[in-house]
């Protein structure tokens, strides 16, 4: 039986995620392919190495294609911050944002963000409510399996959000420069597992970092409320990190594509993936490992 194992010992976001199965062997191509089949424009994927404290990965950037002639400006800084906002709170400490409906001024992008004049020409503002996402996928000419695999990742995130923010499941909306962001992972997550063919995935107990962040409605404990909210029943490693280390997003695909958690499988492993962060730890490599290969003994049925 294919598994993956993901050891997530820096904690788990949708960029390291990708990351790392690229560099296992999932192909960036294909995910660049099928990605096209989505309704979702005005943006560009990117891939590089990099050495994080030593180690060789793979940094998967999603990258907006505006905005007055700037150089494209990469909107990942998901280790520690987390993109999958609701109107209610929304923060890229590196963007300075202004957070109002009428006005969100981004130091790079300019986007305006009023109800009355969105940038339609990009796309990026028909798919912020979860409602939304759902459709936009179902509609895609995706592959089955990889429809199934985004829906069921989406699925915690926004019923996380729903939950703290006391809304409806349907009106969740995905901060619209965080929604390119949220969309592009988890379907790439999703195309990736299914070029691999991933059968069983078993997760390493996952560190959320702690400390405090600082967004819209002033300083909020790491782990995020929605993170925390999708890990109940999960095992959850000790840090004493100061930093957010699972963002939601990283926490939606843990606890929806997870068959168990604990210590690493007796398997026979056929490739093995780094994923980079964008925060550099000192003395700690920023990084998402994945193991691919085959089970030695398939795990006894339990009722």
């Amino acid at each position: 039986m294919k598994v993956l194992y993901i050891d997530c010992f820096s904690g788990i976001s949708g960029d390291m995620m990708v990351g790392a199965l690229i560099d296992a062997g999932a192909s960036f191509e294909k995910i660049e392919t099928e990605l096209k089949k989505l309704d979702v424009h005005g943006y560009t994927l990117n891939q590089k190495k990099v050495v994080k404290e030593g180690i060789s990965s793979v940094k998967f950037d999603v990258i907006l294609d505006e905005e007055h002639g700037n150089e494209q400006h990469q909107h990942h800084d998901h280790d520690h911050e987390h993109h999958t906002h609701t109107h209610a709170h929304q923060h890229h400490d590196h963007e300075h944002h202004t957070h109002t409906h009428a006005h969100q001024h981004h130091d790079h992008e300019h986007h305006s963000h009023s109800h009355d004049h969105h940038h339609h020409d990009h796309g990026h503002h028909h798919h912020s409510r979860y409602a939304d996402i759902v459709q936009l996928i179902e509609q895609s000419d995706l592959d089955p399996a990889v429809k199934i695999r985004s829906k069921d990742i989406f699925a915690p995130i926004a019923k996380a959000e729903a939950k703290i923010h006391n809304m409806s499941i349907e009106d969740v909306h995905f901060h619209e420069v965080g929604a390119v962001d949220s969309i592009v992972d988890i379907i790439a997550t999703a195309i990736a597992l299914e070029d691999l063919g991933i059968e069983e995935i078993i997760t390493s107990h996952v560190p959320l970092g702690s400390g405090q962040i600082k967004i819209s409605h002033g300083i909020y404990p790491v782990p995020a409320p929605a993170t925390l909210e999708m890990m109940k029943n999960i095992p959850i490693a000790a840090s004493d990190l100061q930093y957010e280390l699972t963002t939601p997003t990283g926490a939606g695909i843990v606890v929806s594509q997870s068959d168990s958690f604990g210590k690493m499988p007796a398997m026979k492993v056929s490739s093995i993936g780094y994923g980079a962060g964008t925060r550099n730890i000192p003395g700690r490599p920023n990084v998402l490992r994945v193991l691919v290969g085959e089970l030695l003994e398939k795990k006894k049925t339990t009722v």
